[in-house]
């Protein structure tokens, strides 16, 4: 248990916050209310499909497809980031860089392009966390929101789309700066299919869920039956995988929020500094504490959940820290042979930066008209 808190630093947070929080305001029956289980069934399923799907080999399929028609040093990288991009919006970021940064760092050494491997993998980030904002499943502050907020799909797609569109121009003309060279790419063999029943199960229950996202069906009733469907087909397994500590960081979050809002100075005083300024108090804030945890805190005092969305995932942008995912893909390429990691960051930092800057701005401006 110590283990796991010292790795998980955001959990740790939580639960410290949550366990202080009870002495202001003592455990009672609206400790109930506090905790979204929705959102955590959400969560729960979504994770668990996400690793079916990463089993049956849904990453090599998309990669074989895609590589195909790719014959130079930009295209390659310009694929691998737009992987990112467009995937995340489906198996969330997180997923989307634990599945295409190691095999973007592969692929870029065995075609001798290992220079480009630092600002792939930071593209590769910045585009998991800006393409994930475009659906309420793409990260987890997405979901939350969603679902607190009651807006619905149209609504969502109307907020962050022109952010999303945005993101993606500026990704592209990223990719621009990158060296143009011939390269030949070399695909995994047999990576051109998917077994039939099993993906058939998971993108039947990942429809499901869907229904669920979208308040059409009931989320305890499909929980049951996606954690039962896993079982029966013998991917016992994959309930080992779901990243039970995310869970516990959000119910730790829920104790805290929940609390906050129980003592009438803090509730006030937080509501007074977020009234119009939203977006940027927001987004600064996940640079301290990463935007999921600044979505949960920050919900329970202000109604203008549009801004909020916003905000906190242009805030994934930034530090290190600002999205959890981020410090996922840091990880991944430390680890790899002949990492430089003074270089790493200062080029994630110089780019993340410029991406915040530019938009902050954009989204200021675009909901002031």
């Amino acid at each position: 248990m110590i283990s796991i808190l010292k790795r998980e630093k955001v959990l740790s947070i939580a639960l410290v916050l949550g366990i202080l929080s009870c002495f202001w305001i003592p455990p009672d029956r609206h400790y109930l209310e506090y905790i979204d289980l929705r959102v955590l069934g959400l969560l729960f399923c979504l994770m668990l499909l996400v690793k079916g799907f990463q089993n049956v080999g849904l990453a090599d399929l998309l990669t074989v497809k895609l590589f195909g028609r790719v014959s130079s040093s930009r295209g390659m990288c310009r694929t691998l980031i737009l992987l990112c991009f467009f995937s995340s919006m489906l198996i969330t970021n997180d997923v989307a860089l634990i599945t295409f940064v190691p095999f973007a760092i592969l692929a870029l050494k065995r075609c001798g392009q290992e220079k480009l491997i630092i600002r792939t993998v930071v593209l590769q980030t910045m585009a998991a966390n800006l393409g994930s904002m475009l659906t309420p499943i793409g990260n987890p502050q997405n979901l939350y929101l969603f679902s607190q907020s009651g807006m619905s799909l149209g609504t969502f797609l109307k907020t962050m789309a022109p952010l999303a569109l945005v993101s993606l121009a500026l990704l592209l003309a990223a990719v621009l700066f990158l060296p143009e060279e011939q390269v030949q790419i070399h695909t995994q063999p047999g990576a051109g299919s998917l077994p039939r029943k099993e993906t058939a199960v998971y993108s039947l229950l990942f429809l499901l869920n869907l229904l669920v996202v979208f308040r059409i069906l009931s989320w305890i009733p499909v929980t049951v039956i996606t954690v039962l469907a896993v079982v029966i087909i013998g991917r016992r397994s994959l309930l080992g995988q779901v990243d039970y500590c995310l869970l516990l960081t959000f119910v730790g979050f829920f104790v805290f929020v929940g609390n906050l809002g129980r003592v009438p100075a803090v509730s006030r005083g937080i509501a007074q500094i977020l009234e119009g300024r939203e977006i940027l108090v927001s987004a600064l804030f996940s640079q301290i504490v990463s935007n999921v945890p600044a979505a949960l805190l920050l919900s329970g005092f202000t109604d203008r959940f549009s801004l909020l969305l916003v905000g906190t995932n242009v805030g994934g942008l930034g530090t290190l820290i600002a999205s959890m995912a981020s410090l996922i893909s840091y990880k991944q390429y430390a680890e790899s042979e002949h990492a430089e990691k003074g270089t790493y960051i200062k080029v994630f930092t110089l780019y993340n930066a410029a991406g915040l800057a530019a938009l902050l701005f954009f989204s200021l401006w675009y909901n002031s008209l």
